[in-house]
């Protein structure tokens, strides 16, 4: 099947609506870490708490894989997630440390920048966890 016709699937859905809650919970909590770390470590951190959300949406509602051994498919989540987190931090980074205020956009410019840098990498985490993490 063809990679256009796997993200037209239900299951994609799914994944989008788990990801958009995980999302949520990353771009809401990296707010509350900066008001005690520096906006790199927030990024991290807000990551961290998207993955936990998104493991437990993912295994139990899109992938359907409760049934399997639980702690091959969280060292493989966290494989798929470490090139994520890797994308959402220089993303992030380089747009709000270079190309927004290059670009004269100064007011809010980590919010903006985060944000991108957490919906770039959806479809690469999709089939991430479809082909290795959750099969």
């Amino acid at each position: 099947m063809s990679a256009v016709a796997n993200v037209l699937k239900p299951q994609f859905a799914r994944f989008l609506l788990a990801g958009g809650t995980a999302a949520g919970a990353n771009y809401g909590s990296r707010f509350l870490f900066s008001r005690f770390v520096d906006y790199e470590e927030a990024i991290v951190l807000a990551y961290l708490v998207g993955m936990a959300v998104a493991f437990v949406l993912m295994r139990g509602h899109v992938f359907d894989a409760k049934g399997k051994k639980l702690w091959p498919q969280i060292l493989k989540f966290s494989a798929v997630n470490l090139l994520a987190v890797v994308q959402t931090l220089v993303i992030s980074i380089v747009l709000a440390r270079w190309l927004l205020p290059m670009a004269g956009i100064v007011n809010h410019a980590e919010a903006l920048a985060h944000l991108a840098g957490v919906l770039v990498p959806v479809v690469s985490s999709y089939f991430g966890h479809k082909l290795l993490t959750f099969r």
